[in-house]
């Protein structure tokens, strides 16, 4: 890269910045990489997706915003890409791992890589004034914890927009013309990955937090030590608080080490008694000992464990995510009463700790966002006596440490995936005498109908038959959702059935 581009590149720091020109290559056509496309055309640049797969409406729509296509094989450089000479490259999903093709090819050729996140930090001002970013990661509960934040926000008066790995493109949410005050950003460790490398694209959140760490996609950072650094960045630069997590001693660390803007306070929270500047539990009730005057004697109540209860908020790592989000909150100044109102009508996402059905005393929930052990883990700590169904693809992790640490509360267990093996390994290694079904069916349609036939051979009155896969779901279902929508039918099939014939 020359000393001029360099120069220009650092110096793209505004909507209103002298784009016109740039060539830039946006990797892929998901819903993010279209995002980037077209701002970046809107803003006069010269653009190039790449993707190893067309989309028919995006595709279409490219040609209508101006940008450039070349569909075909990524695993090697396109000519088309050499060709353009690309000035940058924008990625956008964790589908492209740092050693792809066309990334590694940027990094070797001195090419400036960016993520869709740093692109969006760029041009943030376009509606004035710019929105601050509240920014949010960690292996589980970003979601939970992103939604109640902007809960929070909204409940307060706040004009705040939760997006990013969310599900809304960063870009989308500073593209819109109403503007936000906040924006609650949730960064997966693809996007951290990417971020913080590029002069000019650093990022400077309002607060942040990092939930928890623990492994999970091994398969793109190649070992927790690089994973864990990729989710420590959201700590960087931040200006108020960094939101810790007490029974995590990774994420402290991770705000010791961190670069921030002189004045920022390290807020930790837990399900323990909280010290100053904490968020904890005290007979039951949610404190705040972190934003009052009087942090050393006193604490302000946010709501009680009851209360969470009765809303169905009650599982331990669901409280935990509400005080990290009502940390966050209070750093923006959002009044305890606030919180605690907002939470009386706050409904957690499908597909997290879901009810499906209680039938016979047997209680079935889908927790098919559990995509890792992590997840599973706070998941199977809910519940008493357990039939769970699990298995997919575990992403490079193993599930020993999980089976070993539950294995006084499960009744049984069901396999899914096509890769049935390790899970099943980890089951004979651990629990021999344990009743462990693996599901025969490769078929999509047949893989639930089947695994909610064996769990229900396996479960007694009391207890609960617990999807909480523990792996990702692209083995055999299109996502999560699809993989929980389709154990949700089976089991309402199943108990109608029952029905029917009693």
């Amino acid at each position: 890269m020359t000393s001029d581009l360099a120069g220009r590149l650092s110096g793209l720091t505004s909507w209103r910045s002298d784009w016109r020109g740039l060539r830039v290559v946006v990797l892929g056509l998901g819903v993010a990489a279209f995002s980037s496309a077209d701002t970046l055309a809107e803003l006069g640049a010269d653009v190039l997706v790449v993707a190893d797969a067309p989309h028919e409406e995006r595709s279409r729509l490219l040609d209508v915003i101006g940008a450039r296509l070349h569909v075909g094989d990524l695993s090697t450089v396109p000519d088309a890409v050499t060709a353009f000479d690309p000035e940058v490259v924008v990625v956008s999903s964790g589908r492209y791992h740092p050693d792809h093709a066309v990334l590694a090819w940027a990094q070797g050729a001195g090419v400036a890589v960016w993520s869709d996140v740093e692109l969006a930090w760029r041009v943030r001002d376009k509606v004035e004034p710019a929105a601050e970013w509240i920014c949010i990661t960690g292996t589980n509960g970003k979601t939970t914890t992103v939604e109640l934040t902007a809960t929070f926000l909204a409940a307060a008066g706040v004009r705040a927009a939760p997006c990013g790995n969310i599900g809304i493109p960063v870009l989308d949410a500073v593209r819109d013309p109403q503007g936000f005050d906040v924006l609650v950003v949730e960064l997966s460790s693809y996007q951290l990955h990417w971020m913080n490398r590029n002069a000019g694209g650093e990022v400077f959140p309002f607060s942040s937090a990092c939930l928890n760490l623990a492994e999970d996609h091994l398969d793109f950072h190649g070992s927790l030590q690089a994973y864990g650094a990729a989710k420590a960045k959201v700590y960087d630069n931040t200006k108020v608080a960094c939101v810790y997590n007490r029974a995590d001693v990774a994420t402290l660390r991770m705000v010791e080490d961190a670069d921030v803007v002189e004045g920022a306070r390290a807020i930790g929270f837990g399900l323990d008694t909280p010290g100053p500047s904490g968020f904890g539990i005290v007979d039951g009730i949610l404190c705040d000992r972190a934003f009052l005057d009087d942090r050393a004697t006193t604490a302000l109540e946010l709501t009680t464990l009851d209360e969470l209860r009765a809303a169905g908020l009650g599982a331990p790592h669901v409280v935990a995510n509400i005080l990290a989000a009502s940390a966050l909150a209070r750093s923006y100044d959002v009044p305890t009463e606030v919180i605690r109102e907002a939470l009386t009508t706050f409904r957690l996402d499908p597909h997290r700790i879901e009810v499906v059905a209680e039938h016979d005393g047997v209680a079935w929930i889908d927790d098919s966002k559990a995509t890792n052990p992590h997840a599973a883990d706070a998941s199977l700590r809910a519940f008493d006596r357990i039939v769970w169904v699990l298995g997919g693809q575990l992403k490079g992790v193993e599930l020993d440490e999980l089976v070993q640490r539950h294995l006084a509360r499960l009744a049984g267990a069901v396999v899914i995936g096509l890769d049935q093996e390790p899970v099943l390994a980890a089951f004979r290694r651990h629990a021999p005498e344990l009743r462990v079904l693996p599901v025969g069916a490769g078929e999509t349609e047949d893989v639930m109908p089947e695994a909610v036939r064996l769990a229900a051979r396996l479960a007694r009155e009391g207890d609960t038959v617990l999807l909480a896969p523990a792996a990702a779901s692209l083995d055999q279902f299109t996502d999560f959702a699809d993989r929980g929508d389709r154990f949700a039918r089976a089991v309402h099939d199943l108990l109608a059935d029952d029905t029917a014939s009693s």
